[in-house]
């Protein structure tokens, strides 16, 4: 039996705040969102964090705050973000941040104290699945030190074994946890070392900003293999 996906709060390398979700299939994720602290005129209350950004955030709040409000959220103690209300839809709120933030910074422990996992962050680049012995692109929509969330053309078959390659990381052996239409859930079998994560993040980061800048060419991890084996041997 295939596992229910869970909706939790993601965090985006993007540059622009979240827009409106798209309300296709979301009756069929179980909710894991972390939960703020807002403040809205002088008044303190909790939210739901559905999307984080460098930009802005989604948060489902638990009373109405009008478009064009201005308000604070505590991502991490003692450090508020201030932003507005850009739109409100289905429970949803949109806020846009007065400054662009690190979201990576947002994500490390206070201090020395203990690293937590990551949550999902999105990163979008290609990739690649060894499945049954064929070889499956894909294009990953996020990730996480447990596994991450792809579009796949080609079908993967839901508790399969399989090895998954992404541009500058080591392969990894993994199991498809859960479909749903062209995406899927992919666990890896071992969690990703922290440091070498977030050092790939980063790399991803500079990625995007070399792409908006258009001074960016996609890499391909199987193909750069290939033609590394070739000059070898030619060599």
């Amino acid at each position: 039996m295939e596992e229910q996906p869970l909706e939790t709060t993601v965090y985006s390398l993007d540059p622009s705040p979240p827009t409106q979700p798209d309300r296709r299939g979301t009756d069929r994720y179980l909710s894991l969102l972390r939960v703020g602290a807002i403040v809205v005129a002088n008044r303190r209350e909790l939210c739901l964090i559905r999307n984080i950004s460098a930009g802005g955030m989604m948060i489902r709040a638990y009373s109405n705050i009008p478009i064009g409000t201005e308000l604070s959220i505590e991502l991490k103690q003692g450090d508020p973000v201030k932003g507005v209300v850009k739109w409100v839809e289905d429970g949803l709120t949109g806020v846009t941040f007065d400054a662009p933030m690190d979201v990576l910074l947002l994500l490390a422990p206070p201090g020395d104290g203990p690293r937590p996992r990551l949550p999902r962050i999105e990163v979008d680049c290609n990739a690649w699945v060894r499945q049954n012995g064929d070889l499956v692109r894909i294009r990953l929509l996020n990730i996480s030190q447990g596994g991450l969330c792809v579009e796949a053309r080609r079908s993967l078959i839901v508790g399969a074994d399989i090895v998954i390659t992404l541009p500058g990381l080591t392969p990894a052996a993994g199991v498809v946890k859960w479909s749903d239409d062209e995406a899927y859930g992919l666990a890896f079998n071992r969690a990703l070392v922290l440091s070498e994560l977030v050092e790939w993040l980063q790399e991803q980061q500079r990625e995007q900003r070399r792409r908006a800048e258009g001074d960016y060419s996609p890499t391909d991890p199987i193909g750069e293999a290939v033609i590394q084996r070739s000059s070898m041997r030619r060599s």
